[in-house]
């Protein structure tokens, strides 16, 4: 797939066609399919892609021109025109008749033509407008170009190859129908059609004013906003913001309300047409009018049409005087290819046309008698994701439905064409689109284009109503126009308790070092504007009493976005309870929150990932929130730090100054030796200490580690929680751990040791703290090649006083041999609730040993997690027959598993 931008010249009002300099822009797309490249590099089907209105159709009629015009061709060449539209509503006939009504001048010549294919170019224009039943493409198609077939058979032929194999097509289409073309077509080669780049934009706007910095001041209200940006690829859409603004600043009012939402500029640009003038067109005689042309631009919408012809006009019984309005102030206009044919100037002011036909009140006299609207389908067809996918031109739709719920709008649409505008519509949208939500948190997806609805509305009530279930919500930021309507939503949405936050990359450029000296003036202004409503954003965090939690991860900040997020935190009013910052950069700004945080008396649980092992300063900064009377800090997680052992020393000294915190994670950080024996030192003064859980996991811990944190277990009579996983303690070092874990004052009840490289030899240590009076029930063992101990294990599960009620052993290597053990386990065994035995190749027999132990005995077992690769008539019975004897038991017989062990969840 390639990209082109095909416009050089552009096309300003009054251009003839704009075909100059077209292929300029992109030489090579007319060597793609000159008529003399041997057929084996030629790509015979080309597919010109893009938005509305950016020049499909355009590049289509240039290439018709240099192919026939091609001087270095030998033999003379042969161009068709077809336009999808009007294959619709064609009947049946031959291959040589549907040509020769696009090319009247060579019938006589067309059967002589098509016996030399090689040489012939067809244009299909407009694929996304073919309507004909599903199927009818590909249904009796033919290669004999003489037999009468319906002309949807023909089409399809053509592009199935049976007709003219060797003829060269070239294929326009919108985007939404490219799946089906991939389908159709075989090998097709896919060129984007760009339209206007940024640059031909400001150009554009340049030329339109007369004045530099008119132009500029509106060029760039529209590049920031997003969804307008986007839509002025298309110059008919430079055109209507171009007119609009314009007319705006030449009576001196301030156009930046204009282009604060899509809506509210194709608003001023539709109602400034008609009251600019008046006298010419009254609003009592718009009321008829502006009725007939919104359903005709609604109909054309659900039946994905662009072009309507005079069957069309009939059938919806509108009146082709009534769009005279309309074609005076070049909002319809005629079509230059078929005559008495009528479409909008873009397709875009179809969509907001089609959108104030669903707002226009309807007297009873109008209502649909006939059946005439049938394909029109109701707001909640229109604002379904099922109907939308099918037919993408309706979420636009739904977008500018929202912005004219606004009742300002709604009077200005009123005082402009004199008709009524219903207020229903704010109900039904909520109805509709937004309550079906309920309390449950917004998926991504639905989070950003429902605050896009809701900013598109301006409707403060709505936003209220709509936004009144939500607790939670997650938010990835791509642009500013985003974070101005995350803003607004947020504002109004009083119930919210968590907020995620993800930042993407060139939203904050000022450490950005990828960008030019010479950009210096332009990436200060973008940042005053990024920077202005980040703060706005971050406002939310003083302002909603009831915020308790935000999760900033994977974000691109920079340092005044972060000084400004931080000052929001230290606000007084601000109540956030839990805070967690992964991967952020720049790698400082962890510094800038921990400096945020201290002394913040409400903040009970924090997380720290990413970049924190390059911050000398970060444990520093730590204990200085431990260390501070207002600390109330409960859980701690610190992922990835290193640090000089001075600093450790510095924070073990924090640690017994604070009497909060219960749970510390330093998962992955690099302990030196010095570090963990001045952390079990700390561990063994309770009085200094009040650590509940503690995980080391993944931190280099080795044997010699052990003998400090089992000296530590030994007199330590609050740590109940104790993750030692992915660390190669060993044989040995398991052995001296559970001779501290085995003298009754330690009270550890949860210890993780997966990933520890524990043997056979290591289970007959626990086997033997198992059987003694240990205070653990729960145990993970999970990937340890421990199959050949599992009987010592098996042995301690069959003693009373066994306490263990979680055993987790996901990935053990256990094989079918290693069943029989366990399953006599189980059937003695008074106290395990749950078995993870995921991830190991049990096979039939041992699955079944399992099943037929479980079967015998209504046990204390609630949760059982195995691999079954092949599920037999046999195992089906017993899984059933385990089920009804023991109801309360839960088989899961997928290998899906979190990051964690189930015994791992007291880190959560």
């Amino acid at each position: 797939m390639e990209k082109f931008s095909v416009w050089k010249d552009t096309l300003w009002p009054g251009d003839d066609g704009g075909f100059h300099n077209i292929t300029q822009r992109s030489p090579k797309l007319i060597s793609y399919l000159k008529p003399q490249t041997s057929i084996q590099s030629m790509p015979l089907t080309v597919v010109l892609h893009g938005a509305a209105g950016v020049g499909k159709t355009t590049v289509a009629k240039q290439l018709m021109l240099d192919w026939t015009q091609d001087d270095q061709a030998q033999t003379s060449s042969s161009a068709f025109y077809l336009s999808c539209k009007d294959l619709s509503h064609k009947g049946a006939c031959t291959f040589a008749e549907l040509v020769s009504g696009s090319r009247p001048d060579l019938q006589d010549a067309v059967p002589g033509i098509l016996t030399q294919a090689r040489k012939i170019l067809f244009i299909i224009d407009g694929f996304d407008e073919l309507s004909v039943p599903s199927g009818a493409l590909i249904h009796d198609i033919c290669g004999d170009w003489k037999k009468q077939k319906p002309a949807p058979v023909l089409l399809g032929s053509l592009l199935k190859r049976k007709m003219l194999p060797k003829s060269t097509l070239v294929i326009t289409a919108r985007p939404g129908a490219l799946r089906e073309l991939r389908l159709l077509v075989e090998q097709p080669l896919f060129l984007e059609i760009e339209g206007f780049l940024e640059l031909d934009r400001k150009a554009y706007f340049l030329k339109h004013f007369a004045e530099e910095t008119q132009a500029l001041r509106a060029f760039d209200l529209m590049r920031k906003n997003a969804a307008l940006f986007h839509m002025g690829s298309a110059p008919a859409v430079c055109w209507i913001v171009c007119t609009c603004l314009k007319r705006q600043m030449e009576k001196g009012e301030d156009p930046a309300s204009t282009c604060q939402t899509t809506t509210s500029l194709f608003l001023r640009f539709l109602c400034s047409q008609f009251t600019a003038a008046r006298s010419s067109w009254p609003s009592d005689c718009l009321q008829a009018p502006v009725k007939s042309v919104c359903l005709l631009a609604a109909e054309g919408i659900w039946t994905q049409t662009s072009v309507f012809d005079g069957e069309d006009l009939r059938r919806l019984g509108v009146k082709e005087s009534a769009l005279c309005p309309f074609l005076d102030k070049n909002i319809l206009q005629k079509s230059k290819d078929c005559e008495g044919c009528y479409s909008f100037i873009h397709l875009s002011v179809q969509q907001f046309l089609a959108a104030m036909f669903y707002v226009l009140e309807t007297e009873e006299e109008e209502e649909d008698v006939g059946g005439h609207r049938c394909h029109i389908g109701d707001m909640k067809k229109l604002l379904s994701k099922e109907g939308r996918l099918k037919n993408p031109s309706l979420t636009q739709v739904g977008y500018f439905l929202f912005g004219l719920s606004n009742e300002e709008r709604a009077v200005e649409l009123e005082t402009t064409f004199g008709c009524l505008v219903s207020m229903e519509v704010k109900q039904q949208l909520l109805k509709c689109r937004l309550v079906p939500h309920g309390k449950k948190p917004f998926s991504t997806m639905d989070t950003k284009e429902i605050l896009y609805c809701l900013y598109e509305s301006q409707e403060e009530e709505l936003v209220e109503d709509a936004m009144a279930p939500v607790t939670e919500i997650s938010i990835h930021l791509t642009n500013t126009s985003e974070m101005m309507q995350s803003s607004f939503c947020l504002k109004h949405c009083q119930n919210l308790q968590k907020i995620s936050l993800r930042v993407g990359k060139r939203i904050f450029l000022e450490n950005d070092t990828t960008l030019k000296s010479d950009a210096q003036v332009e990436r200060s202004q973008h940042d005053h504007h990024s920077l202005h409503l980040w703060a706005d954003l971050c406002s939310v965090f003083s302002s909603n009493k009831n915020l308790n939690f935000l999760d900033v991860r994977e974000s691109f900040l920079s340092h005044s976005s972060v000084r400004i997020l931080c000052e929001q935190i230290t606000h007084v009013t601000c109540h956030l309870q839990k805070v967690v910052i992964k991967n952020v950069s720049p790698a400082d700004a962890y510094r800038d929150f921990c400096l945020a945080f201290i002394g913040k008396k409400t903040l009970t649980h924090l997380v720290l990932e990413g970049s924190v092992h390059s911050d000398e300063m970060l444990l520093l900064l730590l204990c200085e929130i431990l260390k501070h009377p207002r600390c109330n800090l409960q859980y701690l997680r610190l992922g990835s730090c290193s640090d000089t052992p001075q600093r450790w020393a510095d924070f073990c000294s924090a640690l017994k100054i604070n009497q909060s915190l219960k749970c510390l994670d330093l998962t992955a950080s690099e302990f030196p030796d010095e570090g963990v024996k001045l952390l079990c030192s700390t561990l063994r003064h309770p009085r200094w200490c009040f650590l509940q859980k503690l995980s080391l996991e993944n931190c280099h811990l080795t044997e010699a580690c052990c003998k400090e944190l089992s000296s530590a277990l030994i007199v330590n009579q609050r740590l109940t929680h104790l993750c030692l996983g992915k660390n190669n303690l060993g044989v040995g070092g398991v052995k001296i751990l559970c001779e501290g874990l085995s003298y009754p004052g330690c009270q550890l009840q949860t210890l993780v040791l997966c990933h520890c490289n524990i043997n056979r030899h290591g289970c007959k240590y626990i086997s033997k703290l198992l059987q003694g009076d240990s205070s653990l029930t729960n145990l993970d063992l999970g990937f340890n090649p421990i199959a050949t101990g599992l009987c010592f294990l098996s042995e301690a599960l069959k003693k009373p006083n066994c306490n263990l009620k979680c055993l987790g052993l996901w990935g053990c290597s256990i094989t079918p041999f290693n069943c029989q053990d366990l399953a006599s386990a189980l059937i003695s065994n008074q106290s395990l609730e749950t078995l993870d035995l995921g991830q190991n190749v049990l096979g039939q027999s041992g699955i079944m040993m399992l099943l037929e132990a479980l079967k015998q005995k209504n046990g204390r077992l609630k949760t059982l997690r195995l691999k079954i690769d092949k599920s037999t008539v046999e195992i089906q019975q017993l899984l059933k027959d385990v089920k009804e004897s023991n109801p309360e038991l839960t088989i899961e017989c997928n290998n899906a598993r979190t990051a964690r062990s189930l015994c791992c969840d007291f880190l959560s």
